[in-house]
């Protein structure tokens, strides 16, 4: 009797990515079939017409016919961009093929920070004060008659990138100053959002949406301040050391985002704060925790004896949802777990980072992983989006993790030119 054959998965990878490894790796194990799209061409997609394709990442509708024209010829199961702009692509393609994925007007929502903000108002999620405005605008003027503190932020630049904490007039006309410069270098929108600053401590929230419904995969405290004026993230540890009932409440803050913005499909992640109002959202995106980050999710099915045992990665929660396949009944692990996105530590080319084999010795640190390379230029924030490299650990308790990252961290030396 004939096997039938794998279930394909279209992975939307942009080049510029950290994101590869962990989903290749994924999909093998799984054993399905797997074609990586770039927006850039690749030199063996000639070879392996049927694991490489080119699509215009720009121009979604334009990406779904070519992802049409791919799937006659390669039969498409599931599609899942892990970036914010592949979200958006990943739907249409979805909507296109009749796979299971998100509306594209959700997609949409998830990217632009001042659609997104009008729908969370517009459905009574808490949201911060927001007003949109262009950069041709006089800054004075808008200085003048803003309140304070505020943040000014680009509509869809990542990490963190652009976003600007002002505290009065002359503070915001140098962050308005500032904030044209990068987003003409980037080449987006040129309005941006000035918005009240939410004080409190944020947290990331890690979910998967099933039909409307989310799934929380987890609740990250982030314990380094970011109260401005740039927001480089560093610490991220779980489970949360809120009190119960503001876990409770961001959680289901995080709820009412989703069905406001129309997600119905795939992985969410979001960024909210939380002080004696309750919850705010700040920030929902359609797609997983970037960078590294993943690799500090593990999970475990609590029906023992029923399928594959052991632990599951969130890639391929990711994956087995896209494609149908059968979800364990999942928690997360029971230690605690911690990232940290190591700090920019300054401008510069980095010639070598030292002590490595230290950091790595620290009790309790899985790994330190560098990312950037020698001879790579690093910008700090707020007109750089890129870290150096992750530090991971667990332990039995949230402040065991943080000690450690840290202790680690404290090891690094980045010799800079």
């Amino acid at each position: 009797m004939p096997c039938p054959s794998k279930p394909r998965l279209l992975l939307l990878l942009p080049t510029a990515t950290y994101r590869a490894t962990a989903f290749v790796e994924t999909a093998r194990r799984l054993g399905i079939e797997l074609t990586v799209a770039s927006e850039l061409p690749s030199t063996f997609e000639h070879a392996q017409p049927d694991r490489l394709v080119t699509l215009d990442f720009s121009d979604p509708e334009r990406a779904a016919e070519q992802a049409a024209e791919f799937a006659r010829r390669h039969p498409v199961a599931g599609v899942v961009g892990v970036d914010d702009d592949g979200a958006v692509v990943a739907a249409v393609i979805a909507g296109r093929l009749g796979l299971r994925g998100n509306p594209p007007a959700a997609a949409l929502a998830a990217r632009d920070k001042h659609v997104q903000r009008r729908e969370l108002a517009r459905h009574g999620v808490p949201v911060p004060r927001f007003e949109l405005h262009g950069l041709d605008e006089d800054a004075n003027a808008l200085a003048a008659r803003a309140r304070y503190p505020c943040v000014l932020k680009p509509l869809r630049l990542a990490a963190s990138r652009g976003v600007i904490r002002a505290d009065d007039p002359r503070g915001f006309a140098a962050a308005f100053e500032r904030l044209t410069r990068i987003v003409e270098q980037a080449g987006c929108s040129r309005s941006i959002l000035v918005e009240d600053f939410v004080p409190g401590p944020e947290v990331a929230l890690e979910g998967l949406v099933i039909d409307g419904r989310l799934e929380v995969l987890g609740l990250f405290d982030k314990p380094d301040p970011l109260d401005g004026p740039f927001f480089e993230e560093t610490i991220y540890v779980t489970p949360s050391r809120l009190p119960a009932p503001a876990q409770r409440a961001l959680i289901r803050c995080g709820e009412a985002a989703v069905a406001a913005l129309g997600v119905r499909e795939g992985p969410i992640h979001a960024e909210l704060r939380y002080n004696a109002q309750g919850p705010w959202l700040i920030e929902l995106a359609a797609r997983p925790i970037g960078g590294r980050c993943s690799a500090v999710l593990r999970f475990q099915n609590r029906e023992k004896g029923e399928g594959r045992g052991g632990t599951f990665s969130l890639e391929e929660l990711i994956i087995r949802h896209a494609l149908g396949m059968p979800l364990p009944v999942l928690e997360r692990e029971q230690r605690a777990a911690g990232v940290m996105m190591i700090p920019v530590p300054g401008a510069g080319v980095l010639r070598e980072v030292r002590g490595i084999t230290a950091a790595r010795a620290v009790p309790l640190v899985e790994d330190v992983a560098i990312t950037a390379h020698p001879g790579e230029a690093l910008v700090p924030w707020p007109e750089g989006s890129r870290y150096p490299g992750f530090i991971f650990a667990r332990g039995e308790t949230p402040e065991a993790v943080e000690g450690a990252l840290r202790a680690a961290h404290g090891r690094l030396t980045f010799v800079m030119q």
